[in-house]
């Protein structure tokens, strides 16, 4: 029968090719990751010298609203064309966006140039993933996407303190001016280590798809972002809004069902472990870009702590992220088996956003740092299994779409819940400071123009009323957090279980005395442990 290129596997590399592929691949990530966490520490600085407090939130939200609309696309031209020259021009992007965010001399430009920045880091995201994806079976998938969540953490532990001490030490904008060499580096590496696809593939790309989608999340993150505080919910611009959401919904799937090389198959979707994973992923997005968003804005304004120690402190909860991170990927190596972290991993996320909800002003660093490291065990314990249960249940040729949506739907999570817990701190901090304050001083603190420095600077009085204001205000925010990471753990129940296939690819045969559709895996190596060759959803479900 014929094969779809698409269907082709790569040819196998060596172990040593392995090696030298995946420090490539890591330095890439390394790159993403890092601007998704170094530049929280940096926020407050900036808000002060941007006055614009009540736009905080959206530096983190374009970069990881771009990232979100492009994953989809960079999974599909890595299927087309091959994942080199998709992951070089993502970086390439990328430090584009970087340089101008250097450059930047309002609030809006950053903004702008962080949205840019972002359309190249969705390509480094969902690549460098699916990459793992061609040279590796999915029984020894765990242990390297283990290492990707390490590198991920260490990212995570790396950015806040280089964020913070670039902030300190020179200026805000080197956040952004670090990613260059780094970059220039990882586009060396990844051109001598890794291999161009050789297979020649008909192109087809889902534009109209692309488009439509783009413009369904960015009406729903504007909606979340601006309902209920810049407009009212039954204003027209809101009402608007909602109507450009459901009119683009229904033309992405009409889009979808015809598109000869769709950006997100329809066919995913009858998939359970698709879909559950990829909600699952919303959560843990919406919760982890909750907790590193506004935490360190809490140390500095509440506790009084500089960029560079906001940083360190932060360093539990990542080092929780990197720990549980490669500990489960080595156990699900060991085993072939997965649900159990994503419902451990939420139950644990969920109370350990609960204890941060409840933390007094003066919570010793002992207590926060306990609180931290939970929220990231929890973390480490969810975000790479997903990824694996997604790939470990689709085809091969749906590989790289697969791992772009599971990554999609955790920056979707990350983008709306950003934007939605940004809206819920500003409409609390406003009401709690018209509560408090004596009629007429809450408009004359300007709340937009709010910094560590400024508050220095206030009588005794007020300062102590902003604080407290502005802990009820964080406290909400993350009795929301937990909210939704307690759905997630409902959620987690319903992953199907199936054991990990020892092999990359699987093809469809039919034979006499064989059912029509029946899949196999390609041999394993002999000293391999046998596992079942499903990649359905007729695998037994818990």
């Amino acid at each position: 029968m014929d094969v779809s290129p698409l269907d082709v596997v790569p040819a196998p590399v060596t172990r040593r090719q392995k090696v030298f592929i995946f420090v490539g691949l890591m330095l890439s990530l390394m790159l993403a990751a890092l601007d998704s966490t170094i530049v929280t520490t940096a926020l407050p600085t900036i808000v002060g010298e941007m006055k614009r407090l009540d736009r905080l939130s959206w530096v983190v939200t374009a970069y990881l609203l771009a990232q979100t609309i492009v994953t989809p696309i960079y999974g599909k031209l890595g299927d087309l064309y091959g994942r080199k020259v998709v992951l070089q021009s993502a970086i390439v992007i990328f430090l584009i966006g970087s340089a101008l965010c250097g450059l930047s001399r309002s609030m809006m430009e950053l903004i702008v140039f962080r949205f840019v920045q972002g359309l190249g880091g969705g390509g480094l995201m969902v690549t460098t993933q699916a990459t793992v994806g061609d040279i590796v079976p999915p029984r020894e998938r765990g242990k390297y996407q283990g290492l990707f969540g390490a590198v991920f953490g260490v990212a995570s532990v790396v950015g806040p303190l280089v964020g913070g001490y670039l902030t300190n030490a020179w200026s805000w904008r080197w956040i952004f001016y670090i990613n260059l060499p780094l970059g220039v580096f990882a586009l060396f590496v990844l051109a001598v280590t890794l291999p161009a696809r050789s297979v020649t593939v008909r192109h087809s790309i889902d534009y109209l798809g692309s488009i439509v989608f783009a413009v369904l999340l960015s009406s729903v993150i504007l909606v979340t972002d601006l309902g209920g505080t810049d407009y009212d919910w039954t204003s027209p611009p809101i009402l608007g809004l909602l109507g450009v959401i459901g009119v683009s919904l229904v033309l992405f799937i009409a889009v979808e069902k015809v598109a000869r090389e769709p950006v997100l198959p329809l066919r995913l979707f009858l998939n359970r472990s698709f879909w559950v994973c990829s909600l699952l992923g919303m959560v843990v997005g919406f919760s982890l870009w909750g907790s590193v968003t506004y935490l360190p804005v809490y140390l500095q304004v509440v506790r009084g702590m500089t960029p560079t120690g906001s940083g360190m402190q932060l360093l539990p909860l990542m080092g929780g992220v990197l720990t549980m991170s490669i500990t489960s990927g080595q156990i699900i190596s060991r085993t072939g088996h997965y649900k159990s972290f994503p419902i451990l991993g939420m139950a644990v996320m969920s109370s350990g956003l609960w204890l941060v909800s409840q933390m007094a002003p003066d919570a010793g660093s002992l207590e926060s740092s306990l609180y931290f490291l939970w929220i990231g065990f929890g973390l480490g314990m969810v975000m790479q299994v997903l990824v694996i249960a997604i790939q470990n249940s689709v085809d091969y040729r749906d590989l790289g779409v697969a791992t772009s949506g599971a990554i999609l739907f955790r920056l979707m999570g990350g983008s709306i819940g950003t934007a939605a817990l940004g809206t819920i701190f500003s409409a609390q901090l406003h009401h709690h400071l018209d509560a408090m304050l004596p009629a007429g001083e809450s408009a004359a603190l300007q709340i937009t123009r709010i910094s560590p420095k400024m508050l220095e600077s206030l009588p005794p009085e007020v300062h102590s009323l902003f604080l407290q204001a502005f802990t009820h205000s964080f406290s909400t925010v993350f009795i929301v957090a937990t909210c939704v990471a307690a759905g997630g753990f409902l959620l987690a129940w319903l992953i199907p279980v199936h054991t990990l296939r020892q092999s990359i690819a699987h093809v469809t045969r039919t034979h006499i005395g064989e059912e029509v559709g029946e899949t196999f895996d390609m041999p394993a190596p002999e000293d391999s442990i046998a596992s079942p060759p499903e990649n359905s959803e007729r695998g037994s479900d818990a």
